[in-house]
């Protein structure tokens, strides 16, 4: 008798549904037939001005060992970190991106009869992440689109043992305020593995910015999340990394996969990490574009969420359909309903300045192609209504 997988494994892994990553572009080109170099991808929060000299040096020196195993403690990579942060080795978790890092959070310390709290519209991967361990999720409703602090607070039940914060939240934008964050911190139990996943930390402007490293010492159950995917450009090699107090960093390397980052993604984030100025500019040019996002929606009379990352979520009325059309123009951006409860929205990436354009031009142009089939079928309304009327004065002369 042949086994079926699926019968063995546990039901809570059978109903996950899998995280959808934003379109690669190869894929739409072979979908519609399209040029590569003519398709813009605003879909997945990437930088787009890629990666600075110092990081594709590091890079370049790198391929001669590709027949090595790399460091699997990552030894340069934490100590760049140990030095940026004033942390010590120990308290340092490398990732395959902070996505794995999340993983191993959950890894660690969650599973059946445990929970988890999270807002709603927060990061696809914390519900993802507490299903798989057979944990239960618990979803507080966001306030105006943002974690809901108090709220997210007064859920913490007896079994919850993890509370996920993204700040800024992925893929609203928003952002809470550093006493906020601290005073959330404080109120929840020190057995609740708290997550502050900051993916999106370097977009925040300085003076927004919560020096949450610094609450490492006071808060034993914290954990702070960052990936070098976003504003450093290494979205491709997936690098990402946790700050924690050592025992808790002690737990997760426990189940850490044995080289879990490779190489040439150890060496071109050590690079990356010392290559401020290209951070800098990255932040300034982010600014720039998401000024041009927002300038640009609001000439389209279109509402958005504020945002303090490298994205710009619009309310665009029925986001699929209007998702599937800017494919068809050869411009991706990411609907976020289904998981993410937000139908009406997109999230549009922050690329290059011609980049925006083509995007809002192209949402320009299928905005103006409705209201022009909207014109027809009112028209044609207007035809039948007047025809109407003409075939009920003859039938009354007869």
């Amino acid at each position: 008798m042949k086994m079926d997988p699926c019968e063995i494994s546990p039901s809570y892994v059978r109903s996950i549904a899998p995280y959808q990553p934003g379109k690669p572009i190869s894929e739409l080109a072979r979908e519609m037939g399209l040029a590569e170099k003519d398709i813009v991808k605003l879909a997945s929060n990437e930088n787009p001005r890629g990666i600075g000299p110092r990081t594709r040096a590091a890079i370049e020196r790198a391929l001669g060992e590709l027949s090595r195993y790399p460091d699997g403690n990552g030894f340069e990579l934490k100590d760049a970190l140990s030095r940026r942060y004033g942390v010590d080795a120990a308290q340092i978790v490398l990732g395959n991106g902070s996505n794995d890092v999340l993983e191993l959070v959950a890894l660690a310390f969650l599973g059946p009869a445990r929970a988890a709290v999270f807002s709603q519209h927060a990061f696809a991967v914390y519900p993802l992440a507490t299903q798989a361990r057979g944990a239960r999720a618990i979803a507080v409703p966001a306030k105006d689109y943002g974690h809901d602090l108090e709220a997210m607070a007064r859920a913490v039940d007896d079994d919850t043992c993890v509370a996920w914060v993204a700040n800024p939240n992925n893929p609203t934008g928003t952002l809470a305020a550093p006493d906020a964050l601290e005073a959330f911190v404080r109120r929840v139990p020190e057995r609740v593995i708290v997550v502050i996943d900051e993916a999106y930390n370097e977009y925040i402007p300085a003076d927004l910015r919560a020096d949450t490293v610094k609450w490492l010492k006071r808060h034993p159950n914290l954990v702070v999340t960052r990936t070098f995917s976003k504003a450093y450009g290494l979205a491709g090699l997936r690098v990402g990394y946790a700050l924690a107090h050592p025992s808790v960093a002690d737990v997760m390397n426990r189940v850490r996969q044995p080289f879990n980052v490779n190489s040439v993604a150890l060496a071109a984030a050590t690079a990356a990490l010392e290559d401020m100025e290209f951070v800098a500019k990255s932040f300034a040019e982010n600014l720039q574009g998401l000024r041009q996002l927002r300038e640009g929606a609001q000439q389209l009379g279109l509402e958005f969420i504020p945002s303090y990352g490298n994205f710009l979520t619009i309310r665009v009325g029925k986001a699929q359909d209007v998702y599937k059309r800017l494919l068809k123009r050869g411009v991706i951006v990411r609907p976020v309903g289904g998981a993410y409860q937000l139908p009406e929205h997109l999230r549009v990436t922050i690329g290059t300045a011609a980049e925006n354009e083509r995007f809002l031009a192209a949402l320009e142009a299928h905005r103006s192609a409705l209201e022009r089939q909207r014109e027809d079928i009112e028209a044609q309304l207007s035809e039948i209504t007047a025809f109407e009327k003409r075939v009920r004065k003859q039938l009354k002369r007869s």
